[in-house]
């Protein structure tokens, strides 16, 4: 089992993101408001020099982004991730999304 883990900057998405985990079957996904920490410090970036450079790779009138958390079967993760990258776009590209994965040594209170 793996947890998938979705930060999606391009929150205007998420609708099409969900309807389509859902066309495909899967169901079972926790979404959270976030707050990357430079967006944060954006209010506070002329005290921070080394940040200045930043300034032309984030959004700083996106104010917050989404997390999806989801548990997945191993064999589910590159299906989920394939759809992320289809909804979403090419996630090398700047306030697109940024996904990965972790392992799950255990679980308890869901059915996967």
């Amino acid at each position: 089992m793996q947890l998938l883990l979705i930060v999606l900057n391009k929150v205007e998405k998420l609708d099409d993101l969900l309807e389509t985990f859902l066309e495909e079957g899967y169901s079972g996904a926790t979404i959270i408001n976030s707050t990357g920490m430079i967006s944060k410090m954006a209010k506070h970036m002329e005290n921070y020099p080394i940040f200045g450079s930043l300034r032309f790779l984030v959004d700083f009138d996106r104010e917050e982004n989404i997390t999806i958390f989801m548990a997945l079967k191993d064999e589910q993760v590159e299906s989920v991730k394939k759809i992320v990258r289809n909804v979403i776009g090419d996630l090398s590209q700047p306030n697109t999304a940024v996904m990965f994965t972790l392992p799950i040594l255990s679980v308890e209170g869901i059915d996967i």
